[in-house]
């Protein structure tokens, strides 16, 4: 803090200071517009400057457990997929929402923000499933309601961020509409997400974002605060280098996810995880590696193996 800052003059620093507050929590509702067909311009989203040096936790997603989890008779409840969390010493614990019960309670959310709490693990975010490239009408409004909703689920159970989608190219329509409707669901969510003071983080998911140039197309015209890239290692499978592809994107990154394979010329091989942690460390990224376990092997025996190689890494 400068010297003026701290000086007599309280009354006017005092207003100074709210108002920059003020300003920094209103930026995404600046940004926002409800999709009215059309995307105001704004800020390009720059980079992520960080103090400190590269600072890397480890956590795990409960996607990695998804045929136990799933089904008509799961064989796990995501209470337990967080003990297990704690069994394996994690730091953190991601809950995708895919296994929450279909009716959510708030003592259902106080729960899972009890048991992780009590096990000395943070969550280090949640997933939804949503579709921001749809045209105005009553499924576009569903999807929007939806990541709304698992906002304020976020910030009750103590997710800081939410992985989210762009989307597909709907049905008579093109990637440039695409873009610009997924834009305004982004900055419209980004709006509320600001309120209850939880990130969304935009994942390279194939579609719109198969690329990296495609993913900050879409980046660099949603400038928030509470906004950046959710970085999975896994999903590059054409555009160019995955490698490549992933230190351009590393940059924006405020969630990170490692899978154990990579598609190299249309073909998954295991993945370079000592480059992958270079890159990230590269960008001074600060926060959580999250283990996304999606190859054939039983995770119960395979996850264990990858979290001790992770740990290694990271230490």
């Amino acid at each position: 803090m400068s010297a003026s800052n701290t000086s007599s003059g309280s009354g006017a620093t005092r207003r100074n200071f709210l108002q920059s507050i003020s300003g920094v929590a209103v930026t995404a509702g600046v940004a926002a517009t409800t999709w009215t067909g059309s995307v105001q311009p704004a800020q390009a989203l720059e980079p992520i400057v960080r103090n400190g040096k590269s600072h890397l936790k480890l956590s795990l997603a409960a996607y990695s457990f998804r045929d136990l989890l799933g089904g008509k008779q799961p064989k796990m409840t995501m209470l337990e997929f967080i003990d297990k969390c704690a069994e394996y010493n994690l730091d953190g614990c991601e809950l995708t929402s895919y296994w929450f019960p279909e009716t959510i309670t708030p003592d259902y959310l106080m729960q899972i923000k009890q048991r992780a709490f009590r096990l000395g693990l943070d969550i280090s975010g949640t997933a939804i499933r949503n579709d921001f490239c749809l045209p105005a009408g009553a499924e576009r409004d569903k999807w929007l309601a939806h990541t709304r909703d698992w906002i304020n689920y976020s910030a009750t159970f103590g997710a800081p961020v939410i992985r989210v989608f762009a989307g597909n190219v709907a049905k008579d329509s093109n990637e440039a509409e695409a873009v610009e409707r997924c834009v305004a669901g982004l900055r419209e969510s980004l709006e509320h997400a600001a309120k209850q003071g939880v990130f969304l983080a935009l994942e390279n998911h194939g579609g719109i974002t198969a690329t990296a140039d495609q993913l900050l197309k879409i980046v660099k015209q949603v400038d928030s605060p509470w906004f950046g890239v959710n970085f999975d290692s896994g999903n590059f499978s054409t555009g160019g280098d995955p490698y490549e592809q992933l230190a351009r994107i590393a940059p924006y990154a405020v969630n990170a996810q490692l899978k154990t394979e990579i598609n190299i010329g249309g073909k998954k091989v295991p993945a370079d995880l000592p480059r992958i942690v270079k890159i990230l460390r590269d960008a001074n990224f600060r926060g959580y590696i999250v283990l996304e376990y999606e190859a054939a092997e039983d995770p119960l025996v395979a996850v264990p193996r990858h979290l001790q190689e992770l740990r290694a890494l990271i230490s």
